[in-house]
């Protein structure tokens, strides 16, 4: 029989587990969390108009290229332990085994990510940024495993406060660096120094204030079971599994546009498709405050305000969508001029498309939330393989023909079907829980 549970009202201050102390209301936690991200995804395209307009859409090409050639590597290796963290209501692990776990996964990423920069067939130029961006990803590696412990505790304000300071100086660190050497390698190596210093200078010290010891390095493998890492590992591996696969979902038509197009058409699309960060801005704040809630509400059994929850962030994430498609259609050509330069400008249809494919991969990353809330992991791994496998087929097909507009036209094939295997999988999810808890 499911247990009787009234949801707070977004205003309403809950205590965390074990404590008297109040955490923040949703609804602030949602502020905090926009904001961050916010200034963060604005610091991001910074990065991209920075480069559109001191590099030209060759450095844009290069930036993007290493991006999607690392960016899967690191998602497998993170395992997506925010995820786990964050919906961790019994406290299972500790953070230092949290940590731990993460500090082997990321050497192993960054290894990989050097592997794959010595033995690819790319020039100089590339390989420089690709060494620089693996840098970056590998301390952003840790410092997002302090913030799933950090989210699981609702103190959003942090998280918010280290990604907007990650997000100005990285900005500002790249366009100086640009400016003055006109080096795209130099640049993003700069990116990687201000990261790794704004986790050592405050993500970390945030784990003591926390009352959470970081055990940094060698200090932390006296605070840890191996065996209890491996279970930690075999708990979250379909959650890497399945964000290597996301990553690879929108890497692939970079993969298939710089290998049939050029270096510059990739540059041009790469530009294009991040226009919907304000979009993925919401969507994230929105799904990362809700998520606590969410696992909340599941495992107290009110799965009628789970799924009305989880109905109304679906169904904002296509309004959002909508809007951008609308706005593509009627202001697109102006708005990439006016941005990133005439050379973008032509690729106004190309953002029509992406804004489409946008809207419904934003309903899609909602319903994705809620798979993660409800712990429903090892089921997330045949639905992005094959969705891989889709989006593969899709640009073989879509891309040779019609350049970035086919590799558009095959992320918003794909999404249409991620939203609706998703919202399947969540009912099924919900009903098997129903089933398992009248028995």
């Amino acid at each position: 029989m499911a247990i009787s549970y009234t949801a707070p009202a977004l205003s309403t201050r809950l205590p965390k587990p074990g404590s008297d102390t109040p955490v923040p209301s949703l609804r602030l936690n949602f502020a905090w969390t926009l904001a961050g991200n916010i200034v963060f995804s604005a610091s991001q395209w910074g990065v991209t108009v920075a480069l559109a307009r001191l590099a030209g859409p060759e450095g844009v090409g290069r930036f993007a290229l290493a991006v999607a050639l690392t960016t899967p590597i690191v998602m497998l290796g993170n395992l997506n332990l925010r995820g786990v963290q964050a919906t961790d209501t019994t406290g299972r692990f500790s953070f230092s085994e949290y940590f731990s776990l993460r500090l082997l996964t990321t050497a192993a990423s960054l290894a990989g990510m050097f592997l794959l920069a010595c033995t690819s067939h790319y020039g100089i130029a590339t390989l420089a940024v690709v060494v620089a961006i693996a840098c970056s990803k590998s301390s952003e590696s840790l410092s997002d495993v302090c913030y799933g412990q950090l989210q699981q505790r609702e103190s959003m304000d942090r998280i918010a406060i280290s990604m907007i300071m990650r997000g100005l100086l990285s900005v500002a660190a790249l366009s100086a660096v640009l400016r003055t050497t006109g080096s795209v390698p130099w640049a993003c190596a700069a990116t990687a120094a201000v990261w790794f210093g704004v986790l050592l200078a405050y993500d970390l010290p945030n784990m003591k204030i926390h009352g959470t010891r970081s055990g940094l390095f060698l200090r932390v493998w006296r605070q840890v079971s191996f065996n209890r890492l491996k279970a930690l590992a075999a708990l979250a591996a379909p959650l890497g599994a399945v964000m290597m696969l996301l990553s690879l979902n929108s890497s692939i038509p970079r993969y298939f546009i710089e290998r049939g197009h050029g270096v510059r058409e990739l540059g041009i699309f790469a530009a294009i498709a991040n226009l919907n960060a304000a979009g993925t801005i919401v969507i994230s704040a929105l799904g990362q405050s809700a998520t606590p809630r969410l696992a909340s509400l599941y495992a107290q059994g009110d799965y009628r305000l789970f799924r009305r929850l989880l109905g109304r962030l679906a169904g904002l994430g296509l309004l959002i969508g909508f809007g951008g498609v609308l706005a593509a259609l009627f202001y697109g050509h102006d708005i990439l001029r006016l941005v990133y330069g005439s050379q973008f400008a032509a690729g106004s249809e190309v953002l029509v498309w992406v804004m489409a494919a946008a809207a419904a991969s934003y309903a899609a990353s909602f319903l994705g939330y809620g798979l993660t809330a409800a712990r429903r992991f090892k089921i997330q791994f045949p639905i992005f393989g094959g969705l891989t496998a889709l989006t593969v087929v899709l640009c073989f097909w879509l891309v040779p023909r019609a350049g970035a507009v086919g590799a558009a036209q095959a992320m918003l094939l794909t999404g249409v079907v991620q939203a609706l295997v998703m919202a399947y999988a969540v009912y099924r999810a919900l009903r098997h829980q129903k089933r398992a808890v009248a028995e």
